[in-house]
């Protein structure tokens, strides 16, 4: 998120009269599409402008996030759009800084739940495609040679095609309100491995992998979906999503130290 493409709080309220919007706040972290937090004297909303021609993963994510709302998962609730500003509802809660057990247990929930719906939703390109990782592979080949030879497995990876999957529901993409978590941010989603999905979470979620985390989320996602994960193939599910976030780090921005972070899980 970020902000590239500014806008006023007069020019917001006349494309949106009947929102009486009051505050206007732009978005500091990320670069990818435009992100405003507004609010009125109700309600908080998110104010979206997509800084790329990607009209399909629109119309795919207004789709499915009214998918997953209707199935009562705290998603975000798209309501509006004028000359390309996207007007969706503002989840409540915040972003948890310390994990405790019952983030795990929600999140495994939710996970088990939304890929109940999404295993049969239409997805509009593979979640992978877009990355290019054979094109990565050789760049970080060429420049970060003992990164490469940990991250060449990623090359025979061949991801199965269950259905649409997030990719990255790393922490800072969900609100918690009590024991009640939100997940949003699904536009970059696309079709995937419903293991892969997991791992990537748990990357996050439980970065030193404790044995008590990854079992209670194996529990408790096993007993609210027919689609049953086991320890050991989680494990090694694990470790490609380390190496495919690592082979993120390094090439878009050069992050060895997360990037090594992450392999140490490899």
């Amino acid at each position: 998120m970020g902000v590239n493409t500014h806008i006023d709080l007069t020019t917001l309220n006349t494309l949106f009269p009947k929102y009486n919007f009051t505050e206007l706040h732009p978005t500091s972290d990320g670069v990818i599409d435009t992100t405003y937090i507004i609010t009125n004297k109700q309600e908080s909303y998110i104010l979206k402008y997509f800084d790329r021609d990607i009209s399909q993963q629109i119309k795919q994510d207004k789709q499915l996030l009214s998918t997953l709302h209707q199935a009562g998962l705290n998603v975000p609730l798209y309501l509006d759009e004028k000359k390309g500003w996207y007007l969706f509802k503002r989840l409540k809660g915040s972003s948890p800084k310390n994990i405790h057990l019952f983030h795990i247990q929600a999140l495994a929930r939710f996970m088990a739940k939304y890929h109940s719906y999404t295993k049969s939703h239409h997805c509009a390109n593979s979640f992978f495609a877009p990355y290019n990782i054979d094109e990565k592979l050789y760049f970080l080949k060429k420049n970060f040679y003992l990164h490469y030879k940990k991250l060449e497995p990623l090359k025979r990876y061949k991801p199965k095609n269950e259905g649409f999957i997030h990719g990255d529901i790393f922490t800072d993409n969900t609100v918690f309100k009590k024991n009640k978590i939100g997940v949003f941010d699904f536009i970059d989603g696309g079709c995937g491995e419903f293991l892969f999905d997991i791992a990537v979470a748990l990357l996050s979620f439980s970065p030193k992998q404790k044995p008590s985390d990854l079992n209670l989320f194996i529990n408790t996602y096993n007993r609210f979906s027919s689609n049953k994960i086991k320890e050991k193939e989680l494990k090694a599910m694990i470790k490609t999503a380390a190496q495919f976030y690592a082979l993120l780090r390094l090439t878009r921005n050069k992050n060895t130290q997360r990037a090594n972070e992450l392999l140490k899980l490899c």
